[in-house]
């Protein structure tokens, strides 16, 4: 079943923060996708349930397409300075789990986008099989994301 977003699902959120893990790989892959589209017109920020460390291989697919995450600075949902946010989008269980915790002290609506972890293939595969993986997860976030706020665009490459 192929059902269409509801209009106003498909409105941009003035804050959006997505949350996974590690704040590693899914989380500032989406918060990166949604900032290109988006531009000013909506506030993106990523955090995990525990600090990762940054992955090159993020940085590597992300650059492919014209976005650039070497900067990003993993950090904890614990450690966000403003909670302010109109949506959490969780992309793992455990990041799902701790939205919903939020939403006992904050009026935020939260969705789940289970989101394959492709840091599980190395040292399990080789690194173009690493790549093709990193570059999936990227490409179904950066297609879910722009069906879901209704945006268009594609890769700036």
């Amino acid at each position: 079943m192929n059902a269409q977003p509801s209009h106003r699902s498909r409105e941009l959120p003035g804050a959006v923060l997505f949350a996974c893990t590690m704040n590693a790989v899914r989380s500032p892959m989406a918060a990166a996708i949604l900032q290109h589209l988006a531009g000013r017109r909506c506030y993106c920020v990523s955090a995990g349930v525990r600090r990762g460390a940054p992955d090159h291989f993020v940085a590597e697919v992300m650059a492919e397409i014209g976005i650039d995450v070497s900067e990003h600075a993993p950090q904890t949902i614990a450690e966000l300075h403003d909670t302010s946010f109109d949506l959490i989008v969780s992309l793992s269980p455990e990041a799902h789990h701790q939205a919903l915790e939020m939403t006992r002290t904050f009026a935020v609506d939260v969705e789940y986008w289970p989101t394959f972890d492709a840091s599980i293939m190395i040292g399990h595969a080789s690194r173009e099989q690493v790549l093709d993986a990193y570059r999936g997860t990227r490409d179904g976030l950066f297609g879910r994301i722009k069906q879901r706020f209704g945006l268009t665009g594609g890769p700036s490459v």
